[in-house]
């Protein structure tokens, strides 16, 4: 039946072409218009809000930033959970699908490893920031001393600087790796100076001959076997940062894997929310397809429900438990002073993603741009919660307390989307966003025959 429906559809319209595909992506290079400019300096002037807030916290100092006893891990690091929770789709969609041969992948997925690249370096920016005085940075890295002072290896901080260096520098060379056959592609049609260059600089001196593709297939393979173990990794250190503490709601052993989920459940919805836009901007409703969205929407909703599994799975280990202040800390959440963030958090990440049990919803492009917002908002609050709530009331009554909402923090975080906004609009402009050489691989022989025009089309009923 599905095979009667799929001929069907080619007969209503023309099968995808070798030639469309190049054309509609290399399309999206030309240069720039208006619309182009104006998201740039909106994204530039968020950074320099962002920027501004920064130098004015290290000029005026620490306490500009709002935290304060008992919090002493605030916005900054709820930003960097969250960041590094963002880029970790990119790694799934590019390496863990291409392990399993998923089709489905194959026009989002350099959209995803884009985003990887560009969250973690977001990312990495928070615990510079959170360090007050960022010019100490380096006292993170182990290289040799004359004071013979090292960092504390037993810290879950220190394997959180390793973990997202590493996963920056893999999911980067896999990156650029994949991209080199369609910058050459770029190149054949590059017709400034500029670009010229950039491209045959950047393509490494691609050909396209038979013994380039061997060894670019086995290189591509190689990066996503070695990637694919790092999805797991580095959201598992992530959450050890408070696993392994003693803070009740913190020291709990279904992190690593709850916080893997979350961070797939945020960064498919993050696909979405970038997704959309570009597709309507560019005129890519034949490459980027209802079925591509149906795909994203079951990662989510079987994501969503990994994850509600988790939050009931910590209210039942409170409860079961029998320690009061484990149990008070998830009475304190749903009924304290921030219950707005545990009740939006539910709505956001447990009950809106389960509309997507319903068929046309999973292909309604604008609900699913309405979703994927909301189902980041409900990200941001998760680790909100599990931050705020968890040093808000720890085990002393004498020592809780509350936190104090500073503007400076509320600057960085905007800035941090104008920076990440920077990086995507400029990729956009200057590389390949949709990966040529993989979607042509998935067409299948007649529309290959493109020149054969109708009579392509006649055979692909034949064909299946």
């Amino acid at each position: 039946m599905e095979h009667t429906h799929q001929q069907h559809d080619s007969k209503k319209e023309a099968p995808v072409t070798y030639a469309e595909v190049n054309d509609t992506v290399l399309k999206m290079l030309e240069p720039p218009g208006t619309g182009w400019f104006l998201l740039l300096f909106t994204c530039l002037f968020f950074l320099a809000i962002g920027a501004s807030c920064w130098f004015y916290q290290m000029w005026s100092g620490f306490g500009e930033s709002g935290k304060s006893h008992p919090i002493g891990w605030g916005t900054y690091i709820t930003n960097f959970v969250f960041w590094v929770g963002i880029a970790h789709s990119g790694t799934l969609i590019s390496a863990v699908l291409y392990l399993f041969r998923a089709a489905f992948r194959q026009p989002i997925y350099r959209l995803a490893e884009a985003m990887t690249v560009f969250a973690v370096m977001t990312a990495g920016l928070f615990p510079i920031i959170h360090l007050g005085r960022p010019w100490y940075a380096l006292w993170l890295m182990p290289y040799p001393n004359q004071r013979a002072l090292w960092p504390n290896f037993r810290s879950p901080l220190l394997w959180d600087v390793f973990a997202v260096s590493t996963y920056f520098t893999i999911s980067a060379t896999f990156f650029f790796v994949g991209l080199i056959p369609d910058i050459a592609a770029a190149r054949d049609r590059a017709t400034t100076k500029f670009r010229k260059a950039l491209y045959g600089v950047t393509c490494l001196g691609w050909r396209g001959n038979h013994i380039q593709w061997k060894h670019f297939q086995a290189a591509y393979l190689i990066f996503a076997a070695f990637a694919t173990p790092l999805v797991v990794s580095v959201h598992s250190v992530v959450s050890w940062d408070f696993a392994m503490s003693i803070v009740p709601g913190w020291h709990a052993t279904i992190f690593p894997p709850y916080f893997v989920a979350g961070a797939i459940f945020s960064g498919v919805a993050m696909v979405i929310t970038l997704a959309i836009p570009l597709r309507k901007a560019f005129g890519l409703e034949r490459l980027i397809t209802p079925v591509h969205f149906d795909a994203m929407s079951k990662l989510i909703l079987m994501t969503s429900g990994v994850v509600t599994y988790s939050y009931i799975t910590e209210f039942y280990t409170a409860w079961f438990s029998n320690n009061p202040f484990e149990r008070f800390q998830f009475w304190f959440r749903p009924f304290g002073e921030f219950w707005v963030a545990f009740w939006g958090m539910t709505f956001c990440n447990c009950i809106f993603p389960q509309l997507l049990w319903i068929k046309s919803l999973r292909t309604n492009i604008p609900f699913l741009f309405v979703l994927s917002i909301f189902i980041n908002i409900g990200m941001w609050l998760e680790r909100f919660n599990i931050i705020f709530q968890s040093l808000t009331r720890e085990f002393i009554p004498a020592a809780w307390g509350g936190y104090n909402f500073s503007w400076v923090e509320v600057g960085i975080t905007v800035g941090a989307f104008g920076w990440f906004g920077m990086w995507m609009t400029l990729f956009i402009k200057f590389f390949p966003s949709v990966a040529i050489t993989e979607i042509k691989e998935i067409l299948p022989p007649p529309m290959r025959r493109a020149e054969h025009g109708h009579a392509a089309v006649a055979n692909a009923g034949h064909h299946h």
